[in-house]
């Protein structure tokens, strides 16, 4: 496998990547998937602008710690200077393992704004961003995209041929298009498609939801790399479940809801303990809480309960009274369990 990025494609290895998502991959939901098996992680994606203006709020989401590597800062914008100045500052001042450029984003006000899937309506301006950012850092640079702006631009060979000319070291593709959003289903066979056009990794992503359904990704397509990004939201143990089924071992059991509790108590112990602002910690982990209580019994009452807590230490407080007297912990365990 070619390119700076080969580390991580030793042979017959599939990695698994937990995707940069705003508000869901900070640095405690990270850790957390890390522990159950993500090979590579990275920062929640941030902007040039924001970046280069000093934005307090920006550089928050950009720092990380040096036992979660190896991990990227994904950064977007639309202006290739700003996004080679940024990168540069990136490179100085926090030092990722390499630098991913986002070229799939389908939120409105950074299409709006020609930031993440909006730079696929100009393939030259796409091919201009990339090659900014290379000549701006000594890190491998990698890029997402999604497979074309719309339907009738939907082409993710040429756009993968693109990035890679224009010195992008890995692929990374949501086989879908900015006006899908993330309707339907993703085109598995445009990642195979892509995989065999291009020489550096191509990593595949859209619709890994079960451990099951890495395994055929990688059996359906051939990608080098799956990113797990839905799948993974108040589920990390998904790594190692997808790790499971890649390896051609039995494929774990989600947790029962003790189990369950006790990640999630983790993570906001995680919270508390690597989070340097705790108020943004708390409002992103409440997005976690309604996910890792969804299907529980008394889900709703317990969710509007920790959505009213002030910190981590009343979320732990609730989750162990949940614990206590919702559940009958040694008879009802099992009936309640996944």
């Amino acid at each position: 496998m070619k390119g700076e990025l080969s580390w991580m494609f030793p042979d017959g290895y599939t990695p698994l990547f937990l995707a940069p998502q705003a508000g869901v991959s900070e640095s405690p939901f990270r850790r957390l998937c890390r522990k159950f098996g993500a090979d590579v992680v990275s920062t929640e994606f941030v902007s040039a602008d924001g970046i280069l203006q000093g934005n307090p709020q920006t550089r928050e989401h950009l720092i990380f710690h040096e036992d979660e590597r190896p991990i990227s800062i994904q950064i977007f914008g639309s202006n290739p200077q700003k996004m080679g100045e940024a990168s540069a500052l990136v490179t100085d001042l926090f030092q990722p393992d390499f630098i991913d450029i986002n070229f799939g984003c389908p939120v409105k006000k950074i299409v709006k704004r020609n930031g993440g899937s909006g730079c696929l309506r100009d393939l030259d301006v796409v091919e201009k961003i990339i090659r900014s950012v290379v000549r701006s850092t000594h890190l491998p640079v990698s890029t997402k995209i999604r497979s074309g702006f719309d339907e009738p631009s939907r082409d993710p060979v040429t756009i993968g041929l693109r990035c890679q000319d224009s010195g992008s070291q890995m692929v990374i593709l949501h086989a879908r298009t900015r006006t899908d959003m993330y309707s339907g289903q993703a085109r598995w066979d445009e990642i195979a498609s892509l995989t065999d056009a291009l020489d550096v990794p191509v990593v595949g992503n859209g619709d890994v939801y079960l451990g099951a359904d890495a395994r055929s990704m990688k059996e359906t397509t051939g990608c080098a790399g799956i990113m797990i990004a839905r799948g993974s939201h108040g589920s990390p143990w998904i790594f190692s479940q997808a790790r499971a089924a890649l390896d051609g071992q039995p494929i774990p059991d989600d947790p029962d809801v003790l189990h369950r509790f006790e990640i999630c108590l983790e993570h906001a112990r995680n919270g508390s303990r690597y989070e340097t602002n705790p108020n943004k910690a708390l409002r992103d982990f409440r997005k976690h809480l309604g996910w890792y209580t969804k299907g529980i019994p008394g889900g709703r009452n317990l969710r509007s309960q920790l959505f009213e807590a002030l910190s981590f230490e009343q979320v732990e407080g609730l989750l162990n009274e949940y614990l206590d007297t919702v559940l009958d912990l040694t008879d009802g365990l099992e009936a309640f369990s996944g």
